[in-house]
Formats: C-alpha cells, sequence, structure tokens
C-alpha cells in the first residue's frame, strides 16, 4: 500500500517553495484568500487555524492549511495540479503499488460558502483516478480515509464500481473501545448488523489503531454523548490526551483520542496480571480480524506498544502517543522473554492471523450475520462465499465468565450434529442436537467450525 497524501502538501516542498517565490507553474497550485472571507461553514478537523500567512513575491498570501501550519492544501481547481497527482499516483503503481490510500481525501475540492468536506467535486476527483486505475492497472485497488460519521464514511464505496474498493471502518475503532470499556457488546452488535457494501467489489477496511488517535467523530450518532463521554474520561485516566476540533460556531468539540490502543484498554498505572491485559487486548483485535472486510494491523498494536510519554514530550504532539520509534534489538529481545508483554500480545496475535488467513469463511466477502449471543458477547456467523464452510466467532467483551446459547438449527445449520472444533483453544464442543451451549471465560475468543479431519 502507497499513502497518497495529495490533500495537502509540505511547505518545505519544491511546489510550495515555488509558490512562495512566484515561480511558473506554482502560483496557482495553492488557495489564498483575501484576509476579509467568510470561512464559518468550514467544517475544520483541527483546533487550529484554518488559514496561515506567508511572505511571497507577490507579497503576503494567506493560504489554506487544513491541518496546520506546515502543510498548505493543493488547488485542485487548477488543472495542472490535478494531472500531477494522477502522474504521482502512476509513478506508485510502477513502483509496485497494488492498494493506494487516499489520504483526508474528503477535504479535497473546497468551495467559499460551503463546508469543504464531501463536495460533489471531491467524489468526482475520486472517480476520475478510479477511472485512471481501471483503464491502465485495474488490480490496482483505492483506499479512502474519512475519519468522519459512517454515514459520511461509506458515500466513498460510490455506487459500487465507480469509487474506492475499500474504505477504513473509522467507527470500528471507538465502538470496540466502548464495548470493552463498558462489558458490553450490544451497541457494536447493532452496528455491525447494519454494516453493507454495494456490491463484492468492495470491502470495509477493518482496523483498531493507526499512527493516529481514535476517531470521535465515527462514534457521533452511534455512542450516547454520556458513553462518548466515559470514553474521554477512561482516556485521560489511562495517560492519554483527548484532541478538539474548532466548530462553525467557534467552540471546540472533541475529535479523536489520543492514545496507544492496549493502553485504552488496560490502565498502565495499574497492577492487573500482564495476561489479563493481554487477552483484553486480543480480543479487540480479533474482532477486527473476525468482521466480514479486510483486516488493517497496526505495527504498535502487533507488539503491544504503550504509551510513548518520550514522544509526546519531544515533539510537543498528542498524536507522538502512539508513533513511538522502536529500537529492534530491544524489540527482538522483549519477544525472546516468555514474560514480557510483547511476547503475550505478539505471539497470540500472529496465531489468530494464522487461523484467520487459513479459513475461506473469513473471505472479506464471505456473507455475515451478526448473533445475538448474550450482551457481554460479540457473535458473528461467517459463511464462505461458497457456501461449503462456515464459522460461528465468539468474543467476550467482559471481565466476567459469558454463558452462550445458541440453537444451530434456526441459524440455517441444522445439518450440524456433530461436535464443534475451536480454532483457537483447540478445545471439541459437544452439541446437544442442534443446541451449543457454553461458557467463555473473560476476553475469551472462540472461534468454532464442525469438527473434523481439517479443523486439527
Amino acid at each position: 500500500m502507497f499513502d497518497a497524501v495529495i490533500n495537502h502538501i509540505s511547505v518545505q516542498s519544491a511546489w510550495f517553495q515555488g509558490f512562495l517565490s512566484g515561480e511558473e507553474p506554482y502560483t496557482d497550485y495553492f488557495i489564498t484568500v483575501p484576509p476579509d472571507t467568510d470561512l464559518t461553514m468550514v467544517t475544520r478537523p483541527r483546533a487550529l487555524p484554518l488559514l496561515t500567512l506567508f511572505a511571497t513575491a507577490g507579497g503576503e498570501k494567506l493560504a489554506w492549511t487544513t491541518f496546520s501550519a506546515d502543510q498548505a492544501d493543493l488547488n485542485y481547481a487548477t488543472p495542472a495540479v490535478l494531472l500531477d497527482i494522477i502522474a504521482v499516483m502512476l509513478r506508485y503503481v510502477a513502483q509496485g503499488a497494488s492498494l493506494i490510500r487516499l489520504d483526508a481525501i474528503a477535504y479535497l475540492w473546497k468551495e467559499v460558502g460551503t463546508t469543504c468536506i464531501h463536495l460533489p467535486k471531491t467524489h468526482a476527483v475520486v472517480k476520475l483516478f478510479r477511472d485512471v486505475l481501471d483503464a491502465v492497472a485495474p488490480w490496482v485497488m483505492l483506499i479512502t480515509e474519512t475519519n468522519v460519521p459512517h454515514e459520511e464514511n461509506v458515500s466513498y464505496f460510490g455506487d459500487g464500481t465507480d469509487e474506492a474498493q475499500l474504505v477504513y471502518n473509522f467507527s470500528l475503532p471507538p465502538l470496540t473501545f466502548h464495548a470493552i470499556a463498558s462489558g458490553s457488546a450490544r451497541v457494536l452488535s447493532a452496528w455491525a448488523r447494519t454494516l453493507q457494501t454495494p456490491s463484492n467489489e468492495t470491502a470495509f477496511f477493518n482496523f483498531t489503531a493507526s499512527h493516529d488517535g481514535i476517531g470521535v467523530r465515527p462514534a457521533q450518532g452511534l455512542l450516547s454523548a454520556d458513553e462518548i463521554d466515559a470514553l474521554l474520561e477512561r482516556t485521560q485516566a489511562h495517560g492519554g490526551y483527548v484532541s478538539y476540533k474548532t466548530d462553525s460556531d467557534g467552540s471546540k468539540s472533541p475529535y479523536e483520542l489520543n492514545i496507544s490502543y492496549f493502553d485504552a484498554l488496560s490502565d498502565p498505572r495499574g497492577d492487573e496480571p500482564l495476561d489479563l491485559q493481554a487477552r483484553r487486548f486480543l480480543v479487540s483485535q480479533a474482532i477486527a480480524l473476525a468482521l466480514q472486510g479486510v483486516p488493517g494491523i497496526y505495527f504498535h498494536s502487533l507488539y503491544g506498544s504503550r504509551n510513548d510519554y518520550v514522544g509526546v514530550k519531544e515533539s510537543g504532539r498528542y498524536r507522538s502517543i502512539n508513533r513511538e520509534k522502536l529500537n529492534a534489538d530491544a524489540l527482538m529481545a522483549a519477544l525472546n522473554r516468555p514474560d514480557s508483554l510483547r511476547s503475550h500480545v505478539f505471539f497470540a496475535f500472529r496465531e489468530l492471523i494464522r487461523l484467520r488467513v487459513a479459513e475461506r469463511a473469513f473471505h472479506p466477502n464471505a456473507a455475515q450475520r451478526v448473533l445475538d449471543a448474550g450482551d457481554a458477547v460479540f457473535a458473528l456467523l461467517r459463511t464462505a462465499p461458497d457456501g461449503a464452510s462456515w464459522i460461528i466467532a465468539l468474543h467476550n467483551v467482559s471481565n466476567a465468565p459469558a454463558k452462550v446459547t445458541l440453537d444451530l438449527e434456526a441459524l440455517g445449520l441444522g445439518t450440524a450434529r456433530g461436535p464443534l472444533y475451536d480454532l483457537v483453544s483447540g478445545v471439541t464442543h459437544a452439541l446437544d442436537g442442534a443446541r451449543l451451549t457454553l461458557t467463555l471465560s473473560r476476553y475469551a475468543v472462540c472461534w468454532l467450525k464442525p469438527a473434523g479431519r481439517d479443523a486439527m
């Protein structure tokens, strides 16, 4: 995957330096506005100034800087910008890209007097990128990164054939966080029941953590104000930070939670056993692996990284808390110690990935049904595209045992009469007729399939 950061560009870049010096064609590559321009309607992802004053060869100018003063937004109303960016993307393809991630694509087109997010011309540009790639490199897929509420996020699927093949599933991180923090999968399950893609050419990109924080906006409309406040409080209690954005009325509202996903779930200042903390974290990762779509695993999640306070202090940025640059020798030494947290997380996580890859029922387009297995359990029935295999994936998000009873005949699995095999634990569970009854230990992951020769 290549990261196409095409909404904005460094002010240290040759293009922007050309703009400052009055060099053609870069004089029109960036967006400038008069000081008295009314930009109150513009959606702001940061509590930072939207415009930054720069000294240019033609005098001082206010340039549009959506994310920060060191990143100037490109002006796609200038045709040469669009052509140059297409050339950049085709260079990525020439260098072997099979996925191109469109960073912050929702903010691409600007029109004064509008919100400047999700504008029709932004979608038109994404469609153009898709057309170009379909014509010259149809194996290359687009993936859109839009940290916004769910209904806005999925708009980048287009009609299922004309925009992105993959969309970051931004509501998954805060909803999984809420499920484990509250010990209830109720909201997560209700939301997962609504998930659908417009065609088999599309899929969700399921992740829980990234180099950014846990988005708050994607939880809006899904979690109550009190539930969101509880996540903010837990984040700060666990040593994390809350970043804010500026709203159109000038007020500020929470935008993202800056904390390592591991520490969001387990208090780094607590005294819980490492194996319990690892189990709590791994159930969150198993949910993302089991959900319909393609999983995306952040480097620091794979190794159970904790909050990096040194990084925050050195950079002065809250986001650095989850961007530690690991020392390879220290990492390997930790992995070689069975009692280390990194060892607890990595080897169990690697095994979950191995199990998932081996099962056709976890294919991105395998059918998915969210099951009712009790308030504490996030439960899925995944069925392979050819219908030849299925898996019941159970995830106890609570700190207490959870009893599960499922009627397989009612689930359309009436032919299953033999025992079920748990891929994760290796335990076989007998059925009572077509009824499955078992008790999940706290934070347990149980992926069940019909027992047989291939199950072992």
